[in-house]
């Protein structure tokens, strides 16, 4: 009888294991602290004609936070090939959809802000054409050299269009000397400006070329919120790569 039993009770928990394993995964994916749905898209990003399900995922830092500590874009197509891309944390992450290789087919451009004061954001770009993943990227930013100069000024150089740009700061004398940047203006060591990464980047025309991407990287003085002004960069994707349209330097005004 006991043995009976036994068989009985082994049967029963070889039957429940796959149920429970089952439960423990709905959980572990539906559990808003363990991984939220942020975004949810449809859209036709392999090439079909036929839409694709995009579905960008996040775990936050705790229950009460909007950092998203882990962020995840899922990607099942109509075809049931499923791609999970792992993304850096941020905030608030989005997906605009836009044929920036010039393929003939959506890609998925994310934009996702990282927070503080610097307005930061991490940018990734993904093609799924014929089901296959492939990183495009996005351009690196640009190489841009600064520093104060002797008598409330600044200068910046951006190498690869041999632009060079002088700063008159002199409506900021009272708040250098005070953080003593300057001593009767001049300075008292090299100082150089602080130069971000991407603050902006978004798809824009290119005339009859098609889409490329506007891109802004933030350039400061003493502090971040010291803002002296802003490099432009437009870029256009061929060959395989990201090519540099142009770069301005825009001071504040």
């Amino acid at each position: 009888m006991i043995k009976h039993l036994v068989i009985l009770l082994a049967a029963f928990i070889l039957i429940s294991i796959p149920v429970l394993a089952n439960t423990l995964t709905d959980i572990e994916v539906t559990n808003g602290i363990e991984n939220k749905v942020v975004q949810e898209y449809q859209e036709d990003i392999t090439g079909n004609g036929k839409k694709d399900q995009i579905v960008i995922k996040g775990v936050p830092y705790d229950e009460t936070s909007l950092f998203l500590k882990e962020i995840t874009l899922q990607v099942k197509t109509d075809e049931n090939q499923s791609f999970s891309i792992p993304l850096e944390g941020g905030y608030d992450p989005t997906a605009d959809f836009i044929d920036l290789n010039h393929d003939g087919v959506k890609d998925v451009f994310i934009s996702i802000p990282t927070g503080g004061s610097g307005g930061i954001y991490n940018y990734y770009l993904y093609t799924f054409k014929n089901n296959r993943e492939i990183n495009l990227t996005v351009p690196k930013p640009l190489v841009i050299q600064g520093h104060f100069l002797d008598n409330y000024k600044a200068t910046i150089s951006i190498p690869v269009i041999q632009g060079s740009y002088t700063i008159d700061l002199k409506d900021r004398k009272k708040e250098y000397d005070r953080l003593g940047l300057y001593n009767n203006g001049k300075l008292n060591e090299p100082t150089e400006l602080m130069v971000d990464p991407y603050s902006y980047m978004k798809p824009q025309k290119f005339g009859n070329k098609g889409d490329g991407l506007k891109a802004i990287q933030s350039i400061s003085g003493a502090y971040h919120a010291d803002r002296i002004g802003q490099v432009e960069s437009d870029w256009y994707y061929k060959d395989g790569q990201w090519n540099l349209m142009g770069a301005s330097f825009i001071p504040v005004k």
